[in-house]
């Protein structure tokens, strides 16, 4: 390690930390120049700042979280500022260690949530202009959640495809009796506190949901699939309920099975070759919203690759330190499901790990009696906590 004389404004300097590498916990110290880790060193270290003995993991690989619409539709009707919305998002990001992000927004024109294309070509524009402006803390990239059985997927796909952001593209069907809403008493529940809907109203609610289907699903699945895998994207499936729909999914060259609700449909991703992507919100409830499988039994079961935060960025990192004390498993495994594995499943081969020659992407974790709290982040080297 270089003397303090020696550390130039581009360098930062690390020291007597649990760094979390890929393969075990060194206590040590670490100096990063030009952005990239250029060095690890064992021992609590001399020089550099001092992180008291604090974890020092990889900045987080976030492959789907909504929590974007939350900002921009913050209630029903209402709509928020663009770029405000997607700035209070970043912040909230990287307060959960997440410093890369697939902002997930649906497409697909829906009489129950309109104007979904009109919403990802605004953030679209916001986010050009963030960058503009040097303003977001987390690296942002793209993901297209199609849903399939909705009027002109398939075209506003096509409108988007070519986006240099896009990173990832899932194929979705949240029909009443399909996938995550397989059990329709688990709809009724949902449906019955979430929208207020009881007798007569809620049974014409879901043949509404099931007749707008429309049967469009199976030609939009094999349309947006060869779209995609034309220009080299990322494919994931959506709530894989049984073999029989990881079959299909690889059938239309899909890569990544994410929030499959079953044991046998993890299985089966496993079998093929299918990245699993569980919910982190799912562990640390200690269970599914919908009745389906759990995160953890996924993990104890051995069919676990990816947690992904989903509805509440926070959960991300608390989900792994749970996955850690789990039978089997430790915390250079675990955090490898929130950082290492999805950057992999990505393509993004310059982070996710902390090692010589890839990405100063670092966050500071500290315990709050037991919950995991993130103290510092900075991506590319550059302090943005």
């Amino acid at each position: 390690m270089p003397r303090p004389a020696e550390i130039a404004g581009d360098t930062l300097a690390l020291r007597n930390a649990r760094i979390v590498l890929a393969d075990r916990v060194l206590l040590g110290s670490l100096l990063c120049r030009g952005g990239r880790i250029a060095a690890l060193d064992e021992g609590a270290g001399t020089v550099g700042e001092d992180l008291g003995g604090d974890w020092l993991l990889p900045g987080l690989v976030e492959l789907h979280t909504d929590n974007l619409e939350s900002h921009l539709n913050p209630r029903p009707g209402i709509d928020w500022p663009t770029l405000p919305g997607l700035l209070a998002h970043d912040a909230e990001l990287v307060a959960a260690g997440v410093t890369t992000v697939l902002d997930s927004l649906r497409i697909g024109e829906d009489p129950q949530l309109p104007g979904s294309l009109a919403t990802v070509e605004r953030v679209l524009r916001a986010t050009a202009e963030a960058r503009r402006l040097d303003s977001l803390r987390a690296d942002h990239l793209l993901h297209l959640r199609c849903e399939v059985v909705a009027a002109g997927v398939v075209e506003d796909f096509e409108r988007l495809a070519d986006q240099p952001d896009l990173c990832l593209v899932s194929l979705m069907d949240h029909t009443p009796g399909q996938r995550q809403f397989a059990d329709l008493a688990a709809v009724r529940a949902y449906l019955s506190s979430r929208k207020g809907l009881e007798g007569e109203r809620l049974e014409a609610y879901i043949e509404e949901r099931i007749a707008f289907a429309g049967g469009r699903a199976p030609a939009a699945r094999a349309a947006i699939s060869a779209l995609a895998q034309a220009r080299g994207l990322v494919l994931a499936s959506h709530d894989d309920a049984t073999p029989e729909h990881v079959e299909e999914a690889v059938a239309l060259g899909l890569t990544i099975s994410e929030f499959p609700t079953s044991l046998a449909a993890a299985g089966a991703a496993r079998a093929r070759g299918l990245g699993v992507v569980a919910g982190a919100p799912n562990a640390v409830r200690g269970g599914s919203s919908y009745g389906n499988v759990g995160a953890l039994a996924l993990a104890e079961a051995g069919l676990l690759d990816v947690f992904a935060s989903d509805y509440v960025p926070a959960s991300l990192l608390q989900a792994l330190f749970l996955l850690a004390a789990l039978p089997g498993w430790d915390l250079s495994r675990a955090v490898a499901t929130g950082s290492a594995t999805p950057a992999a499943l990505l393509g993004l081969a310059d982070r996710g790990r902390i090692a010589p020659g890839l990405a100063a992407d670092l966050i500071q974790v500290g315990l709050a009696g037991e919950l995991p709290i993130v103290r510092k982040a900075w991506r590319r080297g550059r302090r943005v906590l």
